[in-house]
């Protein structure tokens, strides 16, 4: 069952009344033809027809937004989720942004529906998604940030509402901050995040362009006719460092923000265009929603996530239906990204069930709500990224209250750029603002329980066994500075990030030392230094770094992390591996754990306790073509030869141009003895690319197969070019070369 809420008023709707509004005046136009000078009788009945046609216009105008009357509910609608990743409201075209190249937006707002003030309930990718697919508060599905946390299992998502009803369900989403181990792939048949596909680790800045995001979109969406279907389509481009393709890079080289925002734009044209061609449209329900905008400066900050101005907080909202939903609608009332669930289910006419904490606009698009809908907000990352106090706070009414160190409230109507704090002039506003956001945070805080948790006995054992801890404590802070109070520490940190962007290492280096030196006590101050180094190929310094850390920080799973992967870099496998196990203390679904403990161990000839973290590493990422590659070599070497060549033949259909996939498949079919099949793969692994090892075994499965001519054709290929290989390898090949010649001649 849905939450009841009270009726509020809901926002202004334009509705087109143009012929309503000329009939009364061509009337009396006629009227007065009839008669230079009617009498007083006429003069009443004309009044009266007046009178009349203005109350049927009213009532026509009334029965317009009557319920239903200008939407039309369906079940069997498709649903089209397109997030635009940090895009600002006010660089579009359909909010008045003259500058903007966006048609396509443009287009489909005039459509459809155009939700002027719409807010995030935060400023960072992860969390601002699990709201909207939640339709909760971060308080209540407890994702405060990107990377350190994951949507809960207990809570329940779009995907898996509308699945349950049916629907194929598939997302493809550009950049790691939404990868399936953060839990937003809940309820999706489908959850394509092949981004940095073939290495082991997706870095943290991973991402893929919006073209490569529609090729994955387009493939899908031309088997999924069938049935009806919800799809998610994320897009990263608009984020830091700004780098559009041409033309757009050229078109805007004077705001390569724009440029991206034209290029994602683009992008959502041949979505869009795909629908139409396939005659989608009149039956899908598209939604086009920004996860949270950025900020040029105004505030200091250059970015997101820091502050909770209408900069980074404000987004586009869009819903778009052919003949189900009103064209050309404005909704001027505030409303949130929580309330795109419940709207979607309504329109779907599915029932939204209790946790959800937003509501259905369909009353506000009809214009029978026009009041603003409250809002909390929230940021946690200055303190878990700058050891700054985090911000929470309330949009209600007219107000923007931003509960802080030094508290903050605006009127949003009278003061739209937030210039004037009215804490002082307005404290009885400011008391009732408080407390309001103090039963909001008591009311959905306790909904679910967070995926952190405290460590048990036995887990803090094996921490300090493992060398890392000695006692696993937080470090006294004490309270924390506001943010506003640290805009010169905040330009150091943006100064330092540019140097990164531009790669000037050394420079970037500088000033996370002396942020460092500020800041001791918060892991990201080693990591950003330590990262510097490493990328300087200073690998020991950025051991140093990061073990101090570690010293200073007890227990930190991203210290410990950055640590474990340092030392791989730096060959120090062991190390590496008493790293990586305390992480899994204090995570043991972290993927990056799991994935390199397995490939340490099998590289150190523990191969059975090697494909148990494998196997771990399998359920947390399945898609990952490293890991089933080091995961089927593993099976294959184990004796496990069947297994392999099962998962090897699913990587061939993926991958079927991946010679090293061809020739290992290759290898394993010799050992089942296989031979006509492993001689098929290999020579195909060969004609892409030729290797040592496959010539070997080209060679070894020939002789096998009788094939004495191919064989000595093969192995003279692989002595021709032993690169790799080891002396008793090659001595062996020579030897057996002189054996087939003489086979040869026999």
């Amino acid at each position: 069952m849905a939450r009841r809420k009270k009726k509020k008023r809901g926002a202004k709707v334009k509705v087109r009344t143009d012929s309503l509004q000329k009939s009364v005046p061509q009337i009396l136009a006629a009227q007065e033809m009839q008669k230079q000078r009617p009498g007083p009788k006429k003069i009443l009945a004309a009044f009266f027809v007046v009178i009349f046609l203005a109350l049927a216009a009213l009532l026509t105008y009334n029965f317009l937004l009557a319920p239903g009357a200008d939407i039309k509910k369906d079940s069997s609608l498709n649903v089209l989720l397109v997030t635009l990743d940090t895009t600002r409201a006010d660089r579009l075209g359909c909010y008045g942004y003259e500058k903007a190249k966006t048609p396509n937006l443009d287009a489909l707002a005039a459509s459809g529906v155009q939700f002027l003030n719409a807010y995030c309930q935060v400023p960072l990718t992860t969390p601002s998604h699990c709201s909207i697919l939640t339709g909760t508060y971060p308080l209540y599905h407890q994702v405060h940030n990107n990377g350190s946390y994951a949507l809960p299992a207990g809570l329940t998502t779009l995907a898996e509402v509308l699945k349950e009803k049916g629907f194929k369900t598939a997302a493809f989403v550009s950049s790691f901050t939404v990868d399936s181990r953060f839990g937003l792939a809940q309820g999706f048949d489908v959850y394509d995040d092949r981004f940095a596909e073939g290495q082991a680790f997706k870095a943290l800045n991973s991402e893929r362009k919006a073209e490569d995001v529609f090729a994955v979109f387009f493939r899908w969406l031309r088997g999924s006719q069938a049935q009806p279907f919800f799809c998610w389509v994320h897009f990263f481009d608009p984020h830091l460092p700004y780098n559009p393709p041409p033309p757009f890079k050229e078109e805007f080289a004077d705001d390569l923000y724009d440029g991206e925002i034209a290029y994602m734009d683009y992008c959502i044209g041949k979505t869009i265009g795909v629908l139409r061609e396939r005659n989608l449209m009149a039956r899908t329900l598209v939604i086009l929603a920004g996860d949270h905008g950025e900020a040029f400066g105004e505030k200091a900050e250059v970015g997101h996530g820091v502050f909770l101005y209408d900069g980074t907080m404000k987004v586009p909202l869009i819903f778009c239906a052919e003949n189900h939903l009103p064209a050309g609608a404005v909704v001027k009332s505030r409303v949130r990204l929580i309330d795109i669930m419940p709207t979607v289910l309504d329109m779907l006419n599915v029932p939204v069930h209790n946790e959800v904490q937003g509501t259905s606009l369909l009353p506000h698009i009809l214009g029978k709500k026009k009041e603003d809908l409250s809002s909390y907000i929230e940021t946690y990352f200055p303190r878990e990224n700058y050891g700054w106090s985090e911000l929470v706070g309330l949009l209600d009414g007219d107000w923007k209250y931003i509960k802080a160190p030094k508290e903050e409230m605006y009127n949003l109507k009278d003061d739209p750029e937030e210039t004037k704090n009215a804490v002082l002039e307005k404290t009885k506003i400011v008391r009732e603002k408080r407390a309001r956001l103090g039963d909001i945070i008591k009311n959905f805080s306790s909904g679910i329980q967070s995926e952190r948790r405290e460590l048990t006995t036995e887990e803090k054992e094996r921490l300090r066994s493992l060398g890392y801890v000695s006692e696993l404590t937080e470090v006294p802070r004490g309270p924390l500075p506001d943010p506003k109070d640290m805009l010169e520490e905040l330009r150091m940190n943006q100064e330092a990030e540019l140097f990164e962007l531009e790669e000037n290492y050394a420079e970037a280096a500088k000033i996370y030392e002396k942020i460092l030196a500020l800041r001791p006590d918060t892991p990201t101050s080693y990591i950003n230094l330590a990262l510097m180094n490493a990328r300087m190929e200073k690998f020991e310094e950025a051991i140093r770094i990061l073990e101090s850390g570690t010293a200073r920080i007890p227990g930190s799973e991203v210290l410990l992390a950055r640590l474990a992967h340092t030392y791989m870099i730096a060959g120090r496998p062991k190390k590496a591996l008493d790293a990586w196990q305390a992480v899994l203390v204090i995570s043991p679904g972290y993927f990056d754990g799991l994935l390199a403990s397995g490939w340490i161990l099998d590289f150190m000839g523990n191969k059975e306790e090697a494909r148990g973290y494998y196997e771990k590493a399998m359920e947390v990422e399945p898609e990952n073509k490293f890991l089933r590659k080091k995961y089927a070599l593993n099976l294959a070497t184990t004796g496990k030869i069947k297994e392999a060549i099962e998962l090897y033949e699913r990587l061939k259909a993926e991958y079927p141009d991946d010679y090293e996939v061809l020739q290992d498949l290759g290898i394993a079919y010799g050992y089942a003895g296989d031979l006509s099949r492993s001689i098929e793969n290999l020579e195909r692994a060969v004609s892409l690319h030729a290797t040592p090892t496959a010539y070997y075994n080209l060679a070894v499965a020939s002789r096998k197969a009788g094939k004495i001519g191919e064989a000595v054709r093969y192995i003279k290929l692989y002595l021709a070019d032993p690169e790799g290989e080891s002396e008793e390898k090659i001595a062996t090949a020579r030897q057996e070369l002189i054996n087939l010649e003489r086979l040869l001649k026999q």
